[in-house]
């Protein structure tokens, strides 16, 4: 029997976004019809603005900040969702650093296709934790990632710390 030359990485949970990148209607606005929980991954919501889970994360704990109000434009957000989506940065990045110790963040807009926003019609903001080391060969090479832990039990642990908090 010849050897293969390419390892294969299983990621059976991947179907599930292949499935649903066109499905109609707003990723988030779903989300917000939805009870909040680990089925929706909505951890906070706010007067102008919400947090969840980012169910296809780059790293564990990537969190998205969007309006309530569905807002295709960066610019023509009102000041005070804008100021409420700064502020609940400023508060998820502080539960991150309690609770999964990153070493860093990155923290962004992707506004426009051509800047590679993945949600054309509802404006948000990416936090994004980041360790040392965790870059890797996989995703160049194998266009596939290791995350070491569950969407679950990211959920509880960021939920429990914002319960600490009175979120």
């Amino acid at each position: 029997m010849e050897k293969s030359r390419h390892n294969i990485i299983w990621t059976p949970w991947r179907m599930e976004y292949i499935k649903k990148v066109h499905e109609p209607g707003c990723v988030f606005c779903r989300k917000l019809k939805m009870k909040d929980g680990t089925g929706n991954l909505v951890l906070y919501r706010g007067k102008n603005a919400f947090v969840v889970l980012n169910k296809y994360p780059y790293t564990n704990g990537h969190l998205l900040i969007a309006p309530l109000k569905h807002f295709r434009d960066w610019e023509k957000l009102e000041p005070a969702t804008l100021m409420e989506m700064m502020s609940l940065s400023q508060q998820m990045v502080k539960v991150l650093k309690k609770v999964m110790r990153p070493d860093g963040f990155n923290i962004g807009v992707n506004s426009g296709r051509s800047a590679g926003a993945g949600v054309l019609g509802h404006i948000h903001l990416h936090i994004v934790p980041r360790w040392c080391g965790d870059h890797n060969f996989l995703p160049i090479l194998g266009a596939a990632k290791v995350m070491p832990q569950t969407l679950a039990e990211v959920y509880n642990l960021l939920k429990k710390e914002l319960a600490r908090h009175g979120r």
